[in-house]
C-alpha cells in the first residue's frame, strides 16, 4: 500500500527534464508572512521541478506566519545569496511587507538579482520593497490594494491584473492569486507547456 500511495503522489509532480539542471527559487521568510503565499508557491514550484530554498531574514529561527503557521528556514538569507537563483520571491502578510521594505539587505539582494538579468517576484504587500528600495521604478506592477497609493507615489504604474510581468519583475495581488503567481513563474522560467501541464495535474482552472 505504501508503494501504491507513493506512485499516486508521483502523478502530481512533473517529471524533470533529464538534461536540464533544476531551476532554483529563493523565498524570503520573516515573521508575519502570509501562510498560503509561502506554502502554495513552494508547493507549485517543487511540483514543477524547482529547488526551492526558504531563506530566513533573521537566520535559522522558526518564523510564525500571520495565520500562525510555523515555518523553519532552510538557510539564513546571507548564506543563501552566496549562490545564484533563477527567481527570488517576496511575499506579503501582516507586518512582513514593512519588514522586507525596511531591510537594506533585502534591497541589495533584489537589485543585484535584477542587475544579473534574473527574476524578482513579489506578491501582495511584498511589493512595498520595490518602492522603498527604488527597484525598477516606472515599471507596471500590481499588489494588494492597500499598497497601491504608496507604489503609485513611488513612480510605478499600477494594474489590477492578477499577475503582471514587466521585464524580469513579476508581481501579483493577494492570497487569492497565488496559484496564478506560481504558475506564471513556472511558465517564464521552465516553459508554457510545463506550466500548463502542472495546471492540469492540479485540476486548477
Amino acid at each position: 500500500l505504501l508503494f501504491m500511495f507513493t506512485d499516486i503522489l508521483s502523478l502530481f509532480r512533473l517529471s524533470p527534464h533529464p538534461k536540464m539542471p533544476a531551476p532554483r527559487a529563493l523565498i524570503l521568510l520573516t515573521n508575519g508572512v502570509e501562510d498560503s503565499e509561502i506554502v502554495v508557491t513552494t508547493d507549485c514550484l517543487r511540483r514543477a521541478g524547482f529547488e526551492v530554498v526558504l531563506g530566513g531574514l533573521s537566520g535559522l529561527d522558526v518564523i510564525t506566519c500571520c495565520q500562525k503557521t510555523r515555518l523553519l528556514p532552510d538557510v539564513a538569507v546571507e548564506e543563501a545569496v552566496k549562490t545564484t537563483f533563477d527567481v527570488i520571491i517576496v511575499t506579503g502578510g501582516s507586518g512582513s511587507g514593512e519588514t522586507f521594505a525596511q531591510s537594506t539587505k533585502v534591497g541589495e539582494i533584489l537589485r543585484s538579482q535584477l542587475a544579473a538579468g534574473r527574476y524578482v517576484a513579489t506578491i501582495c504587500v511584498g511589493a512595498l520593497v520595490l518602492g522603498t528600495h527604488c527597484i525598477q521604478k516606472g515599471s507596471k506592477i500590481t499588489s494588494y490594494p492597500m499598497a497601491r497609493e504608496k507604489l503609485e507615489q513611488a513612480g510605478y504604474t499600477f494594474s489590477e491584473e492578477s499577475v503582471v510581468v514587466d521585464g524580469k519583475l513579476i508581481t501579483s495581488r493577494a492570497p487569492g492569486t497565488v496559484f496564478d503567481f506560481a504558475l506564471k513563474i513556472v511558465e517564464l522560467i521552465v516553459g508554457p507547456k510545463e506550466a500548463n501541464d502542472l495546471q492540469n495535474l492540479m485540476l486548477f482552472k
